[in-house]
């Protein structure tokens, strides 16, 4: 039988969430939600810093924000944080003129505005990497590939809740749409989970036991395949949602074993919410622009999409956070 990792858990009952902000539907979200401006001083500010690294190269890890004078790009970063933190957990920023800066210097300015909110860190574990390009890469989704470098469905779900320390926060950078397809999603975790609390408490309680997920072959050789862990818990006082249907049901694959009725009742109905129009919204990205998502609060899903000869979807994807280290596993 495949050994599991096994994860401590917090509280094993669900618990008082607080409201707010976050806990927005469809019909409460305001159309320009989350929706951030590059105003004529960030823009001034982020010509000046084009020039800055033209003139000396570097690799985008190595460049750090303490380097720089950005006075109006660390006022919109910090406005962007406290929606984050303190608003409905999501953040489009709108935009940089990616045609005029090309794709390898928007993508170095979209690591230094990243970096006023978190830590990037790493990716994968065999490389380490830490910006991440998510676009078709022609390969069959299955084990060791994931969905974001296919052009297939991705249902609601947070980045990497196959790991031991999950990003706090998830970036992406529009660099090219597809020809077709490839809508985002946004969804409220806290939303869903007081949607399960009036609907099925019984259920909810079950999301706060451990569920066995598939690490997706990112670990050492001789490694644990899968973790189990709940896909709701609280740490310090916080609500931490942690969703990945198709990475649960193959964990169980994975170690021989059957979820257990209740348990699959329960992620059922957890996606059902998630996927109810009512509890959800579509975002149609455009290229230059960075969309941050709290990911313990706020699932997101993608529509499959079909890129054409002259349209290949590209977005570049950053992970950040504080807690633990810069390594994969934290």
């Amino acid at each position: 039988m495949t050994a599991i990792l096994r994860e401590e858990a917090g509280l094993a009952e669900p618990a008082a969430v607080a409201t707010g902000p976050i806990a927005w539907t469809r019909a409460s979200l305001a159309g320009d939600a989350g929706q951030l401006r590059l105003d004529d001083d960030v823009l001034a500010e982020i010509e000046r810093l084009a020039g800055e690294l033209k003139a000396n190269p570097l690799p985008v890890p190595a460049l750090d924000p303490a380097d720089f004078v950005l006075p109006a790009c660390r006022a919109l970063m910090a406005e962007a944080k406290s929606i984050l933190e303190r608003g409905v957990g999501f953040v489009i920023l709108d935009r940089l003129p990616v045609a005029r800066l090309g794709p390898e210097r928007a993508t170095a300015i979209y690591w230094l505005l990243a970096s006023m909110l978190a830590r990037p860190v790493a990716q994968n574990w065999a490389e380490g990497r830490l910006v991440y390009d998510v676009r078709d890469s022609g390969k069959a989704f299955g084990y060791g590939v994931r969905p974001d470098i296919t052009s297939r469905h991705q249902n609601f779900h947070t980045d990497n809740s196959y790991n031991l320390v999950p990003p706090r926060y998830v970036g992406l950078l529009c660099l090219q749409v597809a020809e077709e397809g490839g809508i985002s999603g946004l969804a409220s975790l806290v939303s869903a989970h007081e949607e399960m609390r009036c609907r099925a408490p019984d259920l909810l309680s079950r999301l706060y036991r451990p569920y066995l997920f598939d690490r997706q072959n990112e670990h050492a050789p001789g490694a644990e395949k899968v973790l189990s862990h709940p896909l709701f818990d609280v740490r310090n006082g916080e609500l931490r949602g942690r969703l990945s249907r198709g990475r649960t049901l193959a964990g169980y694959e994975l170690a021989g074993a059957m979820p257990d009725e209740e348990g699959l009742a329960a992620l059922d109905l957890l996606e059902t919410i998630l996927e109810d129009p009512a509890f959800n919204r579509d975002f149609v990205f455009r290229p230059g622009q960075m969309q941050f998502v709290h990911n313990l609060w706020c699932g997101h899903r993608r529509t499959g999409f079909r890129d054409g000869p002259e349209r290949r979807r590209h977005l570049v994807r950053l992970w950040l956070r504080d807690e633990g280290r810069r390594f994969y596993n934290g």
